[in-house]
């Protein structure tokens, strides 16, 4: 890949250039990395094994945790390794695919939280009609679709920033590689391109945002009119869903469609939906469900009493 530039790798700066707080955050942030893996991995697992979780919410559970997996593993790796290796450089073209990998993966993610949002609306307003609606094939073909929605939207990003001519400075104030940081790296008259990846941006997470909204709405005004024993099962899958689109949709927002010039303030936002919220979710997801926290408890328990049997 070759777009005419003299600049052929970045200098990613990071989060510090402290040489005590690099050693801290290497180990902070590998710390948080492992959790990342090992909850959203536990949560895949559990789902696909448990026979009680079939229903479209786990089905999109496992989804969410899988692209959280990958999401984190195309940031965090190069983030940790830049806190204690010397050469911080990056490759135009891994530059480029990890810009990819970003786009591709917060998109899909946006996608799949608003998918399930629909998903929690259907179940608590229309019951009756649930399992019609949400059928298992219908099921695959949304996250087939927010597969689709995640690549269309990733490429229009990676393909403004491949072309843009860089004459240097090479350094990238960012920990990972994103289209803001780039466009101010470019030796060129940038507005034009900030301007349609911003409204590129902003279309996906306004529309989806309004759909969280409305769906929102519509599920709180139901409620009102269950039981308190439906509406305390219902709060107990909803109230997961909405702190987990806030810890992961705000922020995200906030960088999609805020053409900020700050890459400070945008490397401490961007670790909120990078690190943090994978980190969350599963943790969100289990202690506040008790369906997810029982099959946990019973595969770990066959698993156990399979070993014993062994021994």
């Amino acid at each position: 890949m070759d777009n005419g530039s003299s600049v052929k790798e970045f200098i990613l700066v990071g989060l510090s250039d402290n040489p005590g707080v690099q050693k801290i955050c290497f180990v902070m942030f590998l710390f948080f990395y492992m959790i990342i893996v090992a909850g959203n991995l536990l949560i895949v697992i559990t789902v696909i094994s448990s026979q009680r979780l079939n229903s479209p919410m786990y089905f999109f559970l496992s989804y969410l945790s899988f692209v959280d997996i990958c999401y984190s593993s195309i940031t965090a790796p190069k983030m940790i390794a830049v806190f204690l290796v010397e050469n911080k450089t990056i490759s135009f073209v891994g530059c480029i695919a990890q810009l990819f990998g970003v786009h591709f993966f917060r998109c899909t993610e946006i996608f799949i939280l608003t998918v399930m949002a629909y998903d929690r609306y259907t179940a608590i307003c229309r019951p009756l009609h649930y399992t019609i609606l949400m059928t298992r094939r219908l099921c695959r073909q949304i996250v087939i679709g927010s597969w689709v929605g995640g690549f269309m939207h990733s490429m229009v990003q990676t393909l403004l920033a491949t072309y843009l001519p860089f004459c240097g400075p090479s350094k990238i104030d960012h920990y990972f590689c994103d289209v803001h940081p780039l466009l101010q790296l470019a030796c060129t008259n940038t507005y034009a391109v900030g301007i349609i990846v911003v409204s590129n941006r902003g279309m996906i997470a306004l529309s989806c945002f309004f759909i969280l909204v409305v769906s929102y709405i519509v599920i709180l005004i139901s409620l009102k009119n269950q039981t308190s024993e439906g509406r305390h099962k219902a709060l107990s899958t909803y109230g997961s869903h909405i702190t987990v689109v806030i810890l992961f949709f705000g922020p995200c927002t906030f960088t999609y469609i805020h053409p900020s010039s700050n890459l400070s303030e945008d490397k401490s936002v961007a670790l909120c939906y990078t690190v943090i919220t994978p980190m969350m979710n599963p943790l969100i997801y289990t202690l506040r469900n008790e369906e997810v926290k029982s099959a946990m408890k019973k595969m770990w328990s066959r698993r156990m009493g399979s070993e014993k049997e062994e021994v």
